[in-house]
């Protein structure tokens, strides 16, 4: 188990939590416009994930250059936009405009500015549904999974092979601007340095449990898509295996190794669709 079961449980809650946060938020913007006359995007279905693709690596190269030139005001301006964005778009989902505006701009300032964990995890789970709300009117099932499967193949690879992946989620971590999930803990340990036969030392180290916000916003644009194609139940079905996909990463990765879970939620959620066709 990569984390004890106490912090499993509650990066497991929080996953699902935002991914139904999520859900309603898609489910508003379906049949209503985004707030403050933000315009969606406009695309052929078919075609739309090359863009995505490309504004993803685009927006990763970025994010190598702001961080080998340290340029750290640039990225917390970069990161305050970013959030702030997707915040007003899900909070819209909630309340009128104007407080929606309100509750981001104040949300996004303590997140970045006076960062601590409570803050952190709560603008976690909105940001994603505000982000999937922007692109699920431009996606079908066919675009979105080309999408999710491209995504996997470039998470396994920079996470295994390159593992630029892994440096940007410490950089982010150490940042304290980390997109995603991220809960602090302390675990115990046995000093074997000390350890003899009448003396045994248990010393703590602090640890991060993280879920960085690919995992999170992947499945939940798969999710968005299913919800728009089928409706609420196949959607639920659909969050209800990638939950299960990440429960099962935590449970069975072990300590202090990196794993891409973008490939296995991608064939969870191949596997969502194949159950709804089959069963609903």
């Amino acid at each position: 188990m990569k984390h004890n079961l106490k912090i499993t449980i509650i990066l497991v809650l929080l996953f699902l939590a935002a991914q139904l946060i999520g859900l309603i938020v898609i489910n508003h913007y379906i049949s209503n416009d985004l707030p403050l006359n933000i315009e969606k995007p406009e695309m052929e279905e078919s075609t739309s994930f090359v863009s995505i693709i490309i504004g993803i690596l685009i927006a990763t190269i970025l994010a190598f250059i702001l961080i080998r030139f340290k340029a750290m005001k640039l990225w917390k301006i970069w990161f305050f936009i970013s959030v702030v964005f997707c915040l007003i778009i899900s909070f819209g989902a909630f309340f009128i405009d104007i407080l929606a505006l309100a509750l981001a701009v104040i949300f996004a300032f303590f997140k970045i500015f006076k960062p601590n964990v409570y803050v952190h995890n709560f603008t976690e789970l909105f940001i994603y549904g505000g982000l999937a709300a922007i692109f699920i009117p431009i996606l079908n099932l066919i675009s979105v999974s080309i999408l999710i499967i491209a995504i996997a193949i470039y998470d396994a690879i920079a996470v295994w092979k390159t593992k630029h992946m892994i440096k940007l989620a410490k950089f982010q971590a150490k940042s304290k601007m980390f997109a995603g999930l991220l809960i602090k803990y302390k675990s115990k340990n046995i000093d074997k340095q000390v350890m003899n036969k009448n003396n045994i030392k248990i010393k703590e180290e602090p640890q991060n449990a993280i879920l960085g916000g690919g995992d999170i916003g992947i499945p939940l644009l798969f999710s968005g898509v299913i919800l728009k194609t089928f409706g609420m139940l196949p959607a639920l079905i659909s969050i209800i295996v990638s939950t299960i996909v990440i429960a099962s990463l935590f449970l069975f990765a072990e300590k202090k190794k990196f794993y891409p879970a973008i490939p296995f939620l991608a064939v969870g959620c191949l596997i969502s669709y194949i159950l709804i066709i089959l069963f609903i």
